[in-house]
């Protein structure tokens, strides 16, 4: 699970919270927060957004997106120093037993993209054909990831308007009963809450979370390259310290196994 979207939404509200009490203080009329609910505001923000997204992408890329934003909240990282260790490991089998050893192995691993490497690679595929299949498939998760950034993108962008479209609309109605008086101020409130939505949704919701949909995919085609550059000293014949030094460039110095400890 990923424990820092959650705790940075958490901490979002709770910042906006607090600073709502930290201003009522400075006056006498409390915080009386079903004043900044407004289920005509939420309508037009949270409507609107859909609204736009189903405009400008197709259906099944919308549903998708759910899926998504899970990955956000949901997710078993990849390690990858845990991924060199065991690309090591299979270089090791292939260095001493031959590369149709891999074979049975390729059977007990559990990161597919490794095992679809090493069994083409066991099958004598040429390694060029094995990069060219291996880096389609990492083009083809960043472009599912790209569309999915983008959908939440495009609701950062028009959750605002939105907002002040929802905001135009209760300055029309207030204007229109300017006869009384008294009902101007709450009036004036509950229109700039539909203001405060759209902003709120897109600075707090939609643009992190597309920013953080670009973070994983990165670190997401990384590991996948390591894969990649492993699957295919592997199949060259390197051996098991050459695997090493090739992969744990790709680590923070201090991640980087000692180079003896590999025979």
């Amino acid at each position: 699970m990923d424990l820092a979207t959650t705790l940075g939404l958490v901490l979002g509200f709770l910042m906006m919270l607090g600073a709502l009490f930290a201003m009522a203080g400075h006056g006498s009329g409390g915080v009386h927060l079903a004043g900044f609910i407004d289920p005509p505001a939420i309508m037009m923000v949270l409507g609107g957004g859909l609204a736009v997204i189903l405009v400008g992408f197709p259906l099944k890329r919308v549903l998708a997106t759910a899926g998504v934003i899970k990955k956000l909240f949901v997710r078993k990282p990849e390690h990858p120093e845990a991924l060199i260790d065991e690309l090591v490991k299979l270089a090791e089998v292939a260095r001493r037993d031959g590369l149709l050893a891999l074979e049975n192995k390729a059977k007990e691993i559990r990161n597919p993209f490794i095992a679809m490497g090493i069994r083409m690679a066991v099958d004598g595929i040429k390694p060029e054909t094995v990069e060219e299949v291996m880096r389609t498939e990492i083009r083809a998760m960043e472009a599912r990831h790209y569309e999915g950034k983008k959908v939440l993108e495009l609701v950062g962008r028009c959750g605002p308007a939105f907002g002040m479209i929802a905001t135009l609309l209760g300055l029309v109605m207030m204007l229109g009963n300017l006869s009384d008086a008294a009902a101007i101020g709450p009036s004036m409130a509950v229109a700039l809450v539909g203001t405060l939505y759209g902003a709120v949704t897109a600075n707090l919701i939609c643009i992190p979370f597309s920013e953080k949909l670009a973070f994983l995919s990165h670190e997401e085609a990384m590991i996948k390259e390591i894969v990649v550059r492993g699957v295919l000293a592997i199949q060259s014949g390197d051996s098991p310290r050459i695997v090493q030094q090739k992969l744990s460039t790709f680590l923070p110095p201090h991640l980087r196994p000692d180079s003896q400890e590999v025979a």
